[in-house]
């Protein structure tokens, strides 16, 4: 079936001979582009085009005015609301953006649809009045300033059209109301012209009057796009049309053009559901793997938002693509720099540090990582500096600390990085920093990224500008927020080739074009039509009664441009969200129901991403003479208990530990660590208790300890979690928990002493050492351990382990020493055995009475675990006897002969049952 463009062009030729007084208007840039196309096609002779012009750019020229650029606009407006304001009622310009942008938006409706401002701000004031707010007889002073907000705004509205009509410039609105006040003079002075408007649908007034006139002087021709269908009184797609044709006087002596009634037959009708906007666009990505032509294809996604997504998702097949949307700058890599930039010095402010020139670590830690400035800098210099600012536990970081972490030759390549520390009090000065900083990017961007680049660098540009004019821009805050929503509004346009390749865009842009094929993503109510959501400070009611338009109008809009971009088209992929989330309802749109009512022959189909198992090949490390060689000099050095506990885990974990020597990364400790709360527990229970040594403890040493406790905490916490917070915050509830284990845990301590047992502390933070000699290995193991403490009670000595972390009795029964190898359950079990086989083997008397085990933090009402021995299911044996220890010491030599058996790999244990760190 020919084209909509096609038949105009056709109908042009056949009634005109020549085309100079010929303008073409139609509905987008993207449309003219495809008009000029086809009448070079159809133009046999060398000639002058005809002009060819988007409304936009037509009504301007009516009007002649000057579109001003959104961004200027604002500040111009901010310029008018100081001037007419009192001054006590005047917002800062960061307040006053964030609102400003929605008065704007109805501005521009008011003027595109011609509303008496006057009326309409009575009317409006008036309606705030008839709310609830003022049916008490005192009002309160929200209520006043609400109602002061819109009397006001008819003062702005008039304030600011006058400023902008005296400057010759004009936002889209006005530009409107201008064209129909200007309309005489240019019919005057352009009868000999004939303009030709086309594929126009939804029309606000302004065009509505402009248009007719037109039509009334003989000077326009309006090709409208619609077929019987969309014409039909049921549709809600020809509310426009039909109102058109039944209320414009020229229609009642002319035809309407053109509503065909030709259908297309054999059309092939796809309606795809997918889960989630990323299995729409990858299928949609495998779809066009299979065309082999895109000239005719067009890629239209509902959700613009997922422009980004679908570039990224295109085959490799697809050579050529024209896009017009744009690409929104706050998708642009480039745009987080500047963002965490802002957020340094910000949060600086924040948190009071301004005085003492420190900087959260976090924000440093971020500019630090950020790939662009590691470009600038090289040889990995800024990731040195975040290696040190993680092992040193640095909340706050002065410039002063961060050039201690870099050597003198370090320092004088780092002055880029320096220098963006130090942000001026001046705005201005800011701005031109952030401009020298795109300069300095930009020999080491490639492709694409200096287009990236050179788009920032006219936002800074343009901000400079403006801000040295209006001077609206204050202070940081107001900068970033501005910089904020000039990246939400902003877009970076591409440029290619506009009529070869697919066709990739949004449902405005296909008015008045026709393809092929037609692939429509994100086909879902609240996207297509987009739903109720708008940003107005006009009421429904209000809207409805001026002829504004509201979401009923809108949806009618959409209605339109789906059904009329598919009456030409062959084959059609409409896909659909399945999906409840916050990209998409999950309800498929209307549109779609109302396309499989009136088609009986739609092939509907639900997918599902083709999830693919990976089987990844066990790893498996063959031990090497260099790893034996390796694992020779740690056993000779000394194993201890929590490294073989490792290799119960997970054999790979012992590799990386103690042959590759691998140590975990050092992260800033801004909240206290269940590691590091264990260790300063345990520093203050040998504190303690130092003073105790050999001796029996009485009730006077206990509670010495108890008034120690708060002091010591302090201490230990100073110096294992330096320059930490403890006072405030989560940090302070961490400290109080320490604080409540050890009163606890003393209290049981004088518990026992109350009952009359002798507790007598022999050892604390003990370092025990032994040889052991196993058949078939070579050398002498040595096994190494720190037990925190040894004591004797009532004639029982006794191995202690502190853990901070819950432990229970069933972790410490072991009737087969054989689950101590296979089982990481039982390694705690196995470390207090191990610490018992030491110290039998350092004081040589095998017939001591011993007993090992655990106190619990988190379980400290079970008191001291012990260790059972019991082969019986419920029975009690806590005495580790001479040959109970040579009975486990034969388990650990068997472990300790299959790390070091070269004919054994280190396997991955597949199966492991929680995380533990490194």
């Amino acid at each position: 079936m020919k084209s909509f463009i096609s038949k105009v062009v056709d109908t042009i030729f056949s009634e005109y001979e020549k085309y100079d007084n010929l303008i073409f208007v139609l509905p987008s840039q993207r449309a003219c582009l495809f008009l000029k196309e086809e009448i070079l096609k159809k133009t046999a002779t060398s000639s002058f085009l005809p002009k060819i012009i988007s409304i936009e750019n037509y009504i301007q020229e009516i009007g002649n005015i000057n579109l001003i650029d959104n961004t200027q606009l604002l500040f111009e407006f901010y310029s008018i609301y100081k001037q007419n304001i009192p001054k006590d009622k005047i917002e800062s310009f960061d307040v006053f953006s964030q609102w400003a942008t929605i008065v704007l938006h109805d501005f521009n409706e008011i003027d595109s649809y011609l509303v008496s401002p006057k009326e309409f701000f009575t009317n409006l004031s008036d309606i705030k009045k008839l709310n609830e707010w003022f049916q008490d007889k005192k009002p309160t002073k929200l209520a006043v300033n609400y109602l002061q907000f819109f009397e006001y705004l008819q003062i702005l509205y008039q304030a600011l059209s006058k400023k902008l009509k005296n400057n010759k410039f004009g936002y889209q609105g006005l530009i409107y109301r201008e064209a129909k006040n200007n309309l005489k003079f240019y019919i005057d002075k352009n009868k000999n012209n004939h303009i030709v408007f086309a594929g126009f649908n939804a029309l606000n007034k302004a065009e509505e009057i402009i248009i007719q006139e037109l039509l009334n002087n003989n000077m326009a021709t309006v090709y409208w796009d619609a077929n019987e269908s969309i014409i039909n009184p049921s549709n809600e797609a020809g509310v426009f049309l039909r109102k058109y044709k039944k209320e414009w006087s020229y229609y009642k002596n002319n035809p309407f053009l053109w509503v065909e009634n030709e259908i297309q037959s054999n059309k092939n009708i796809n309606i795809i559901g997918a889960p989630k906007n990323n299995t729409q666009i990858k299928y949609v990505g495998e779809l066009i793997s299979k065309l082999n032509d895109f000239n005719n294809t067009a890629f239209i996604l509902s959700d613009e938002n997922l422009l980004a997504l679908a570039l990224n998702s295109l085959p490799n097949n697809v050579k050529n693509i024209n896009i017009t949307m744009g690409y929104p700058l706050k998708d642009i890599p480039i745009a987080n720099l500047f963002e965490k930039l802002f957020k340094l010095h910000l949060n600086q402010q924040k948190f009071n540090k301004i005085e003492e020139q420190q900087f959260y670590y976090k924000d440093i830690l971020e500019v630090l990582n950020n790939p662009f400035l590691n470009k600038i800098q090289g040889d990995n210099l800024l990731q040195k500096i975040s290696t040190q600012i993680k092992s040193e536990n640095n909340i706050f970081l002065t410039v002063t600390l961060l050039k201690k972490y870099a050597s003198p030759n370090e320092i004088d390549k780092l002055k880029l990085l320096f220098s963006l520390l130090y942000f001026s009090n001046d705005i201005n000065k800011i701005i031109k920093q952030c401009r020298e900083l795109i300069l300095n990017l930009k020999q080491y961007a490639v492709g694409v990224e200096k287009e990236y680049l050179y788009r920032f660098y006219t936002v800074f540009q343009q901000l400079e500008t403006l801000n040295k004019t209006y001077n609206h821009i204050t202070d940081l805050k107001t900068l970033a927020l501005f910089y904020n929503q000039i990246l939400q509004n902003e877009k970076l346009f591409f440029q290619g080739e506009p009529l070869q390749g697919l066709q990739l865009m949004g449902m405005l842009e296909t008015r008045a074009l026709d393809f092929e094929t037609v692939i429509i993503t994100s086909v879902n109510e609240g996207i297509l039509p987009a739903g109720k959501n708008e940003s107005s400070f006009i009421p429904f009611d209000a809207k409805k009664h001026f002829g504004l338009p509201t979401y009923q109008e809108k949806d009618s809009i959409f209605s339109y441009h789906f059904q009329r971009l598919l009456q030409r088209t062959n084959n059609i992929y409409l896909i659909y969200n399945t999906e409840t989330d916050g990209y998409g309802s999950g309800e498929k749109s209307r549109f779609l129901t109302q396309l499989e009512i009136n088609n009986q022959t739609i092939t509907k189909t639900i997918i599902s991403p083709n999830v693919q198992h990976l089987e990844f090949p066990l790893i498996q490390i063959k031990k090497t003479a260099e790893v034996l060689k390796k694992l020779k000099k740690v056993f000779t050095k000394g194993i201890s208990p929590s490294a073989l506990a490792t290799y119960i885990y997970n054999p790979i974990r012992f590799y990386e530990q103690k042959v590759l020597e691998i140590k975990e990364e050092n992260e800033v400790e801004e909240i206290i660590e269940s590691n590091t709360m264990g260790s300063v527990i345990h520093g203050v229970l040998e504190a303690m208790y130092k003073p105790y040594l050999g001796e029996i403890l009485n009730e006077g040493n206990i509670i010495e300890m108890q008034k120690k406790c708060s002091t010591l905490l302090h201490t230990y916490f100073e110096k294992l979690y330096s320059k930490g917070n403890i006072i405030s915050g989560k940090n302070k509830l961490i400290f109080e928990v320490s604080k409540n284990y050890i009163n606890r845990f003393l209290k049981q301590e004088l518990a026992l002493i109350n009952q009359k047992k002798q507790l007598k502390i022999i050892a604390l933070e003990e370092n025990l050492s032994a040889e052991i000699i196993i058949d078939g290995i070579d050398f002498p193991i040595r096994i190494n351990g720190f037990v925190d403490r040894i004591d004797e009670l009532d004639g029982v000595t006794r191995i202690i382990d502190y853990k901070t972390g819950k432990v229970e009795a069933r972790e410490l029964k072991l009737a087969d020493f054989g689950v101590v190898t296979e089982n990481y359950k039982y390694t705690k079990a196995m470390q207090v055995m191990l610490y018992s086989y030491l110290y039998i083997s350092k004081i040589n008397k095998p017939n001591i009475k011993l007993q090992s085990g655990i106190i619990s933090f988190k379980n400290l009402n079970s008191g001291f675990l012990r260790v059972n021995l019991s082969e019986e299911p419920r029975g009690k044996n806590y005495d580790i006897s001479e040959e109970k220890i040579q009975n486990f010491m034969n388990e650990i030599k068997n472990l300790i002969c299959e790390i070091l058996n070269p004919e054994i790999p280190f396997t991955e244990n597949t199966d492991l049952p929680f995380k533990i760190k490194k």
